[in-house]
């Protein structure tokens, strides 16, 4: 490691998902200096593989997480009111199978899940007859009855690229595509080695880190503490399939399995629907994690159990898949694992807190009781503050959180809709829900369609490459194109490669910024 040191900070967090984001904002926020560094693109790995869901965790209640399912339900409405563009209400339509779990059984889980956390925004649970309501239709004949119940959907890669943005714009710096390669302890402090993608090396001294790192947590932990033995993680593997729109109504589905699985149904990106999730233990490597066969069949199949459609794997159209680092506990399969998390502090020199497991829902409240914990460690009490914070471009009526930004919603779109009446409406309706309030950054000086600087593919304009560039460390087609966007999947298959040459022969000099 080289002698000194480039830059000092209070505070360094290492990963660039959703904990490590919100981390990074909540004590930037706090008034603590943060360096925030990423090996890869920000979401780049687990928290853009998600099932894309804010939700309490009905299943959960089985395995008596009582405590996480409260925490969930709680920070539903929260993250609601904090991100209502590219968050939104979601009703999931459940249908009863005769031969697992009995109706009076889902009914009554359906009746606590309600009561666990007071609603502001999000109507109760009920029985339906499927052949009456709409949901019913695209379902075989012989499910006759159902329950309909509340949750959320979250465009999992934008709210860590939203929480990034608000943490620089309290001034946290946020290196992405650079990797933390030494760590060490010397003089009451942390020196630790970055090493960006061009091979460029700085030194950052840091009074305490914060170990956010996913599934690479045990490794960053073994470089910092090579000594100390830790409680290790469990890797399992999700995997999601993106097949033709099954159904036109706006509900999602949680269809059973009689090994005790669950699986969603839901409406994406208007012409398609996404259907996941595995749980199945890897061993792998978390770069190279990718669905394999079976689980593409396993998937089709228990749809196809409940679709009148029959769906082949070769009507996937695209698939994801990630690694979530999970508490190890042998005594339970893959499935059946928390999802709630721990924190370890090791305060035996400059404190280390690393962060074991987690869910992308309740990233809001772990990121709070983290930054509780740097601190006290700091010896800094500093007054938490984000659960009455906007997300940037989440402020529609106003910098404070309100429940009629999720409700108005549509009529604060209509507001923008008439403010740039040039906008095709799709196109209006897109940047409403990825921008928010932003759209005026993005549109700014414009005030014609050709004006948007030209349409490199169906829907992507040149106005938007250099936003997503400038203010959101967009480097790639794979960042635009599947991340910041999920044009990928309305775009020709030349489009990446294309992209890819535009953005290496125009690259960008100055950095990003908010």
């Amino acid at each position: 490691m080289a002698a000194g040191h480039d830059i000092e900070c209070d505070l360094l967090v290492v990963g660039g998902g959703i904990n490590g984001v919100g981390i990074a904002r909540d004590a930037a926020g706090r008034g603590l200096c943060v360096v925030l560094c990423e090996k890869d693109d920000l979401a780049s790995h687990t928290s853009s593989a998600s099932s894309k869901l804010i939700h309490g965790g009905l299943r959960y209640l089985e395995y008596y997480e009582f405590a996480l399912v409260r925490k969930a339900l709680i920070e539903r409405e929260v993250l609601l009111r904090s991100a209502p563009h590219i968050m939104r209400p979601l009703r999931f339509v459940m249908p009863h199978r005769e031969g697992l779990r009995p109706a009076w059984m889902i009914r009554a889980g359906l009746y606590l899940y309600d009561l666990l956390a007071r609603r502001e925004i999000l109507p109760g649970s009920k029985g339906v007859n499927l052949r009456c309501h709409p949901a019913g239709r695209p379902l075989k004949p012989e499910f006759k009855r159902g329950f309909v119940y509340s949750d959320g959907w979250v465009d999992d890669a934008r709210l860590v690229v939203l929480n990034a943005m608000d943490a620089c714009r309290k001034g946290a710096a946020i290196r992405t595509r650079t990797a933390c390669t030494a760590l060490r302890r010397e003089s009451g402090s942390w020196l630790a080695t970055l090493r960006d993608s061009d091979g460029g090396e700085q030194v950052v001294k840091a009074r305490c880190v914060v170990n956010a790192a996913g599934p690479w947590t045990m490794d960053l932990l073994g470089m910092a503490l090579p000594e100390r033995e830790s409680r290790p993680l469990r890797l399992v593997k999700g995997s999601h399939i993106v097949v033709p729109r099954l159904f036109e109504h706006d509900h999602a589905y949680i269809f059973q399995h009689p090994d005790g699985r669950i699986v969603f149904s839901i409406p994406y990106e208007h012409d398609y629907t996404l259907i996941g999730t595995t749980d199945l233990d890897y061993k792998g490597d978390p770069d190279q994690v990718a669905i394999d066969a079976g689980e593409v069949d396993y998937l089709c199949r228990l749809a196809g159990e409940y679709f009148a459609q029959p769906i082949a794997p070769s009507d996937v159209v695209w698939t994801y898949s990630g690694v979530r680092p999970l508490l190890e506990d042998p005594s339970r399969s893959a499935k059946a694992l928390t999802r709630d998390y721990r924190f370890s502090v090791d305060d035996n020199g400059a404190p280390l807190v690393n962060i074991f497991g987690g869910k992308i829902t309740t990233f809001r409240k772990l990121s709070e009781e983290a930054v509780d914990l740097v601190c006290k460690a700091l010896g800094s009490p500093l007054p938490r503050w984000t659960e009455k914070a906007c997300l940037p471009g989440g402020d529609l009526y106003g910098d404070t959180p309100q429940n009629c930004a999720v409700k108005r919603y549509g009529e604060w779109e209509q507001k923008i809709r008439e403010m740039y009446p040039w906008l095709p409406p799709m196109l209006a309706a897109r940047y409403c829900r990825a921008y928010g309030t932003r759209i005026h950054t993005l549109l700014d000086g414009r005030a014609s369609l050709p004006e948007l600087g030209g349409e490199f593919a169906p829907g992507l304009y040149m106005a938007e490459i250099a936003y997503l560039r400038r203010y959101e460390w967009a480097v790639t087609a794979e960042d635009i194109l599947w991340r910041r966007t999920k044009l990928g999947l309305h775009t020709p298959p030349d489009t990446a490669a294309r992209l890819d040459a535009w953005l290496a022969a125009n690259a960008l000099s100055a950095p990003a910024s908010v």
